[in-house]
C-alpha cells in the first residue's frame, strides 16, 4: 500500500474505507430477503462477564430511583466505570495497537516515542501527549460499518462442530478450504467485507465468569491475516477474546506463543491487522446463531459510539440473513 497516495483522511479510516454504497447495495438482497432473520451477535455488558487482564475491570452500578422535586416524575440511571472501551464485545481502532523497532526490556520509562502505527503514523502523530486522547487513528475515525459478512465456521469444518483447542492457528488453507466448503469459493472476500470467524470458544464465556475464556484460545494466525488483507475486508471478528490464537499457559508466561508468531511478537495477528494492514477488530462476538442456521452470507451493521481520541469502543453488531436450507429443515 502506498501510503503516500491516500489522504490523512482516508488513512485514519484504513479498509473501513471501502464501506460505502457498494457495501450498502450488497447488503439489499439480504435485507429484501423475506426468510432473513435478525441475529444478535453481541455478548450482554455486565460486572459478572469475563474481564480482558489487558484493560480495567468494567463496573456497573445501579443507581436508586430518584424523582425531580415538584414533577411527576422519576427516574432510573446506572454508572459505568473501568476500561469500557476494551472489554465486553468491543472495536478495536487503529490507534489501539503499535510496534516498537526492538523487544521492550522491561525497564521503565516504557519508550513510548518510538513506537510506529498503522501507516507509518509516528507516536507523536498518534498521541503526543501519553495522557492524552489519540489525536489520529481513534474509534471516532471509523466510519458506520454497513456491508455484507462472510462467516467463516471453523468449529464445524476444522473440528467437527467443537470449539477449536487453545493456540490452534486459522491460516491460509484453513480460510481457502472453508471457502470451497460452504460455498464460497467463487466469490470470497471482497473489499468491505466484515470477515466473522466462528471458533465455538464463545462457549466458555459465561456470568459469571468461571476464569477460564481469558485464559487462552484459538485465533487468526499471523500468515492467515497477511492472507486476507489482500482481499481487503473492513473487519475481521471472531468469538474469541484476543482475535490471536494463544497458547494454554501463555498468558502466564508459562508457554511460548503458537509457532507461527514472530520472535518477541506474541501477538502478531493484531500487529498485522492493525499496523500493517489497517484491519478493524471485533472481539467477544456472539457468532453461535449465524453457525448454527449456516448463515455464511448477511448483511453486517455495526457502529462504534464517537468517543473522542478513544482507542476502541463497546459495539452492538447484528446481522440480517437467511438461515440455511438445511438449517431450516432441522
Amino acid at each position: 500500500m502506498n501510503f503516500d497516495e491516500i489522504t490523512n483522511d482516508i488513512l485514519d479510516k484504513g479498509t473501513g474505507r471501502f464501506v460505502g454504497p457498494e457495501t450498502w447495495a450488497r447488503c439489499a438482497t439480504h435485507l429484501c430477503d423475506s426468510g432473513a432473520r435478525l441475529y444478535e451477535l453481541g455478548r450482554m455488558l455486565t460486572s459478572g462477564a469475563p474481564q480482558s487482564p489487558f484493560a480495567t475491570p468494567t463496573g456497573i452500578t445501579s443507581e436508586a430511583t430518584r424523582g425531580a422535586p415538584g414533577t411527576v416524575h422519576a427516574h432510573n440511571g446506572e454508572r459505568l466505570n473501568g476500561g469500557l472501551t476494551q472489554q465486553g464485545t468491543h472495536l478495536d481502532a487503529l490507534g489501539h495497537f503499535g510496534v516498537l523497532p526492538d523487544a521492550w526490556d522491561g525497564h521503565e520509562p516504557f519508550p513510548a516515542a518510538q513506537v510506529t502505527y498503522f501507516g507509518g503514523l509516528s507516536q507523536h502523530e498518534v498521541k503526543p501527549n501519553p495522557d492524552a486522547p489519540l489525536a489520529r487513528l481513534g474509534v471516532d475515525s471509523v466510519p458506520p460499518v454497513l456491508t455484507t459478512a462472510v462467516l467463516l465456521d471453523a468449529s464445524a469444518y476444522l473440528a467437527d462442530g467443537e470449539m477449536l483447542e487453545p493456540g490452534r492457528e486459522i491460516g491460509r488453507a484453513d480460510i481457502t478450504s472453508m471457502l470451497d466448503a460452504q460455498g464460497l469459493g467463487h466469490r470470497g472476500i471482497l473489499p468491505g467485507d466484515a470477515l466473522l470467524i466462528h471458533t465455538g470458544w464463545g462457549a466458555r464465556w459465561g456470568d459469571p465468569d468461571d476464569g477460564t475464556y481469558y485464559r487462552s484460545g484459538p485465533g487468526l494466525s499471523r500468515l492467515g491475516a497477511e492472507f486476507i488483507a489482500d482481499f481487503q475486508p473492513a473487519l475481521v471478528a471472531l468469538d474469541n477474546p484476543f482475535t490471536d490464537p494463544v497458547c494454554e499457559g501463555q498468558i502466564d508466561g508459562q508457554h511460548e506463543p503458537p509457532p507461527g508468531m514472530l520472535p518477541n511478537a506474541p501477538f502478531g495477528t493484531h500487529h498485522q491487522n492493525l499496523v500493517q494492514a489497517g484491519i478493524l477488530q471485533i472481539q467477544n462476538m456472539y457468532l453461535s446463531g449465524l453457525a448454527r442456521d449456516r448463515v455464511f452470507l448477511s448483511c453486517f451493521m455495526v457502529l462504534p459510539l464517537l468517543i473522542k481520541g478513544a482507542s476502541g469502543s463497546p459495539v452492538r453488531p447484528i446481522a440480517i440473513g437467511s438461515p440455511s436450507a438445511s438449517a431450516r429443515a432441522t
